[in-house]
């Protein structure tokens, strides 16, 4: 583990190699899960006010779950989390072939609102959980990203660079660069040894 601020990061984001791959993995994280996305209270209360801009971009069965269930819900334990079609994909999700998208991001890129996506879906697979005293940042590995690992293995993408601009979103640039520092230090000492 590693600790930049307040801040327990798990060492797997400096040392996993990873890349989204959407023609292999179809997107299915949008799709399979416990409960939708993850929210904050602040992005529940954002999709509820740009709702009205979301639907030209968003499936009719969507559309249909958000009007009969809201723009969020709350899961079991009482957290906010996206909305899910027949308990399976997220109600943001669209279909681009065979591969989930996310409406959300495809208005935000259009410039219909002003919201790219939720954190969590932006951060995925790295989930920031907040405890009373510290965050913890963690990797969490799921089969249907092995073909995100194959692609960053192939390119040597490291997890942490992936993900550098949702990173920078949750945590700013300067959490980042000393991120980014002990992924280099960490490299130099595993490379080299220690003298």
């Amino acid at each position: 583990m590693l600790q930049i601020d307040d801040t327990i990061v798990s060492l797997a984001l400096i040392e996993k190699e990873f890349s989204c791959d959407l023609t292999a993995c179809k997107g299915n994280c949008c799709r399979y899960g416990d409960t939708g996305a993850p929210l904050m209270p602040e992005e529940a209360a954002t999709l509820e006010r740009i709702g009205p801009e979301l639907r030209p971009y968003l499936r009719p069965e969507g559309i249909r779950a958000i009007d009969k269930l809201g723009t969020s819900i709350k899961d079991l334990e009482g957290e906010d989390v996206t909305p899910l079609i027949n308990n399976e994909e997220c109600a943001y999700t669209v279909m681009e072939g065979d591969i989930f998208r996310c409406g959300i991001e495809m208005a935000f890129i259009a410039g219909a609102v002003d919201f790219r996506k939720p954190l969590s879906c932006h951060l995925f697979p790295v989930r920031v959980k907040q405890y009373r005293d510290f965050r913890a940042v963690n990797y969490e590995e799921w089969s249907i990203c092995r073909p995100g690992v194959v692609a960053g293995t192939g390119k040597g993408i490291k997890l942490y660079a992936f993900l550098k601009e949702p990173l920078v979103r949750s945590f700013g640039e300067e959490w980042y660069d000393k991120l980014q520092w002990s992924a280099n230090e960490y490299a130099k000492k595993n490379n080299h040894g220690s003298n």
